[in-house]
């Protein structure tokens, strides 16, 4: 098939590789003009703004439009210029991490000015390219059909790819994967803690990551990914605990109130990213002195004060 590339990074550029290792025909556009240059030299085609990539679009040269772009303005700003640009109906998939919501608002737009728009959530993150993507796919049910033989190249290849349902419920099942997501890795880091702070023990955290690989209930790809962190980097030493996050874990947070769920474990998974981000809160001041306070407790100083 036909498709362009609209951004080139770790996610969309993985993908126009296995895309043209699968012989599709490929238009890329990034604005990095070295990025242009590196996969014309593997087969893609480049252009060098999105005005070209809709003359192409109109000479027939593309049938699918894909945006890899961070959420937020770029990516709807990108999708409707496209959708104004382009006279012929063409499907445009936005696999980012867009907030639902503003897919569906989206959705409408494109739709307004004759085109068909897909929300497509994407995991598999670097390893994408070795193992295969998942998908998640809302939309249009045809035109889920017309792109599926792209999601079949891209994918993991016993069952990667799914239709979701009507615009923005791809989004939506994407944002509640990562909201688990988070959870599960607060779990691993609070569990893997507990293991090396029992210093009696001496315990090898790699070791056990890998032996719980084979045929622990909590055998995971996380797991796995964990036992080659702890290979690369042992006890973590260099590297600083400061957590970010990207937006997806506070919007299933939010949905989870707006839906009346009890999402306690995911909400605090999220509340322990904030944590990770100061060496020393003031909080935890408040605790230690009112400790002091009413059981006499011991309050560290610090040196100077």
């Amino acid at each position: 098939m036909k498709i362009a590339m609209i951004g080139l990074g770790k996610m969309g550029g993985n993908m126009s590789k296995k895309l043209i290792a699968k012989k599709h025909d490929v238009i890329v556009y990034d604005m990095n003009s070295e990025l242009r240059k590196e996969f014309e030299g593997i087969g893609a085609r480049a252009v060098e703004s999105i005005e070209d990539l809709c003359k192409e679009a109109e000479k027939g040269n593309i049938d699918i439009i894909w945006s890899m772009l961070p959420a937020g303005e770029i990516t709807k700003n990108i999708i409707l210029d496209i959708s104004i640009r382009c006279a012929e109906s063409k499907i445009i998939v936005d696999g980012g991490n867009s907030f639902y919501k503003d897919t569906v608002r989206l959705e409408e737009e494109v739709r307004n000015n004759g085109h068909t728009l897909m929300d497509a959530g994407t995991s598999g993150g670097i390893w994408g390219l070795e193992k295969g993507y998942c998908f998640m796919v809302g939309g249009d049910k045809s035109s889920y059909e017309f792109i599926e033989p792209i999601l079949a190249d891209l994918s993991e290849p016993t069952g990667g790819h799914e239709y979701m349902g009507r615009a923005g419920s791809g989004h939506f099942v994407k944002m509640v994967h990562n909201g688990i997501e988070y959870a599960m890795m607060e779990a691993f880091g609070e569990g893997f803690e507990i293991l090396k702070e029992k210093k009696e023990f001496d315990l090898n955290l790699e070791k056990i990551s890998k032996v719980w690989q084979h045929g622990s209930v909590i055998d995971s790809w996380l797991l796995e990914l964990c036992g080659n962190l702890f290979e690369k980097e042992g006890n973590l030493e260099g590297i600083k605990g400061y957590v970010e996050d990207s937006g997806e874990g506070r919007w299933t947070v939010i949905e989870s109130i707006e839906e009346r769920v009890s999402a306690p474990v995911i909400t605090l998974s999220l509340l322990q990213r904030f944590r990770s981000r100061r060496d020393e809160t003031f909080s935890d001041k408040v605790i230690a002195g009112l400790r002091n306070q009413f059981g006499g407790h011991a309050v560290k100083t610090k040196k100077g004060g």
